[in-house]
């Protein structure tokens, strides 16, 4: 850990409230972030490392894909620094282009499969990716957004490749009923290349492109634009094996070579990257990769596989606590969950802990941290309601909004941050990159406090504070007091233009199946818990709300839905 002078130990209370098997600093690997895997499969080789849907990979077969996958890179040729974009759901190609890219010494862009024709092209303008690992069914949308950007050369893999026997011989007849129009052009020309042609390519000779840790990206990840547009965030090998092993350690009870680790979240988001994909690796985990969440086929890869650890989003556990298909001791296997990307309510951590006998804590973090810098401890003394402690070798600070001055204990304002998991700038934008970092402290842009235990509270973002005739509203208080209601299902708070308060809470409400309630009960219930000012004066009933893959709900679009 860098020395950090300015700031004394009496000034990290948080320590005190560490588990006794966490220590408040480690020291960090300074190497190719792929050498997580090489290490695991020189271990453990015979290890289970992927699921699929019921097809498995060891360790050894993973770590020879993922050779074979560098080497046809740099056979193209790839060279240390070059960029290379994987827009892929969670699936077995995933996990080969990432490692078998850092292998090769390119900069992995993770890319939305989401994203749409407009999106894709700014995003591989913007990072001058020269190589696309793309599903076929997105191919329609590669072929309209790579004009005028740098890319050569497009690998295309279907979910076949990664399938068992026999789904992996009646995939094609299904993809070609319900696209029977998806036609993919592999001529040369366009530098269009099959999955299993090109891995052919590669020997399956080890290879690691030697790295500077803490200056070579590994990585440019673009934040998600849930409240304005998306920037690409240059984050280090030196970062992300930081992270991994921060979490890990806080983790302490997960045990090397036996965790089974439920791979929901996407691990082209940073969260599912570290707290699903670099971890397992490390720890030589089982990862069982569901391509999307769906509720039943979560249940029945649960059913099937036993998982140990679920990392996850509050929407995907009221989804599976709120299933028709969820049944006793489905949930009995999972030992911990760490819950980010939104505010994670009281009652669905309690319903959750009971069903499944194991722990549910909220974590966080941010792109721009790799992501984790926050979270509960997981065994022991937690805070619910809050994102818990700064990870080891992390600082955290409140601080005026409009400056980089502390605040007292208590008292509300800017979260900073700084740690070894901090990026190193944002790609292209210079004068971004010094408004958001200052001496290794990193602006979150979410307001917060911090009590006198180092226990952290994130009220809202700073962009989505409410004034209501001069009162501040944070979003995330009122959306508590929504939960609370036994017919709310999902709760999202925005303010609104108001023509004599200036802005006006309004309230987006998914109901729970079954139940009814009228705005006059909600109204009701939110006055006897919150301050006039606070309460919402708008209310909308929606079948759902617009979410992240991640299960963050975007606010932005609910804003862009709203506004006449």
């Amino acid at each position: 850990m860098s020395e950090q002078s300015d700031i004394l130990e009496e000034e990290r209370p948080w320590h005190n409230k560490y588990p006794l098997q966490v220590k408040p600093s480690y020291p960090y690997p300074k190497h190719n972030l792929a050498r997580l895997l090489i290490d695991s499969a020189r271990d453990y080789p015979e290890h289970k490392a992927l699921d699929f849907l019921g097809r498995s990979y060891t360790y050894r077969q993973l770590l020879r894909h993922c050779c074979k996958m560098a080497n046809a890179l740099r056979a193209l040729p790839i060279a240390a620094g070059d960029r290379v974009a994987i827009m892929l759901p969670n699936c077995p190609q995933a996990v080969i282009a990432y490692y078998g890219a850092l292998m090769a010494g390119a900069v992995v862009v993770q890319t939305n499969p989401t994203y749409t024709e407009r999106e894709l092209r700014a995003q591989l303008e913007d990072s001058g990716a020269t190589v696309l690992i793309v599903l076929d069914l997105l191919m329609p949308r590669v072929v309209q957004a790579r004009e005028n950007t740098e890319l050569k050369h497009i690998v295309v893999t279907t979910l076949s490749d990664g399938l068992p026997f026999p789904k992996n011989v009646l995939y094609p007849i299904k993809r070609r009923q319900e696209y029977p129009n998806l036609k993919v052009n592999y001529s040369a020309a366009e530098g269009v290349l099959r999955w299993s042609a090109f891995l052919r390519r590669g020997l399956a000779t080890q290879i690691c492109q030697e790295v500077d840790a803490d200056k070579d990206l590994a990585m440019i990840q673009y934040t998600g634009g849930t409240t304005g547009g998306p920037k690409g965030v240059m984050l280090t090998h030196g970062n992300l094996l930081a992270n991994t092993i921060q979490t890990t350690e806080w983790c302490y009870r997960a045990e090397a070579g036996k965790e089974r680790y439920l791979a929901v979240l996407p691990l082209f988001h940073v969260f599912g990257l570290t707290v699903l994909l670099n971890q397992a690796i490390h720890r030589a985990g089982w990862l069982l990769l569901v391509p999307r969440f769906e509720p039943k086929a979560v249940l029945e890869t649960i059913r099937r596989c036993k998982p140990t650890i679920f990392p996850g989003a509050p929407t995907m556990y009221i989804a599976l606590l709120n299933a028709p298909a969820m049944q006793e001791g489905d949930l009995a296997s999972i030992k911990m969950c760490i819950s980010g990307a939104a505010p994670l309510p009281r009652d669905v951590q309690d319903n959750f802990e009971r069903k499944s006998g194991g722990k549910l804590i909220e974590g966080y973090g941010l792109t721009e941290a790799s992501p984790v810098t926050h979270c509960n401890p997981i065994w022991g003394y937690r805070k619910s309601g809050t994102i818990g402690l700064p990870l080891p070798d992390t600082d955290a600070r409140i601080v005026d909004p409009d400056g980089w001055e502390p605040l007292p204990t208590g008292v509300i304002g800017e979260l900073i941050v700084r740690g070894p998991q901090v990026m190193a700038g944002y790609w292209n934008r210079p004068e971004d990159t010094a408004a958001a970092l200052r001496d290794g402290w990193l602006r979150t842009g979410d307001l917060g406090t911090m009590d006198a235990e180092g226990f952290f509270t994130i009220l809202d973002r700073k962009k989505d504070l409410i004034l209501a005739g001069g009162f501040n509203v944070y979003p995330r208080e009122v959306e508590e007091v929504l939960f609370e209601h036994p017919a709310v299902k999902e709760a999202s708070v925005l303010g609104v233009p108001d023509p004599y308060r200036g802005e006006t809470v309004q309230a987006y409400i998914v109901l729970k199946d079954g139940w009814q309630v009228s705005e006059m009960q909600l109204d009701r219930w939110c006055r006897e818990r919150l301050a006039s000012y606070k309460v919402p004066k708008r209310y909308e009933f929606r079948e759902s709300l617009p979410l992240s893959l991640i299960g963050k709900v975007l606010r932005r679009k609910l804003r862009e839905e709203t506004d006449p």
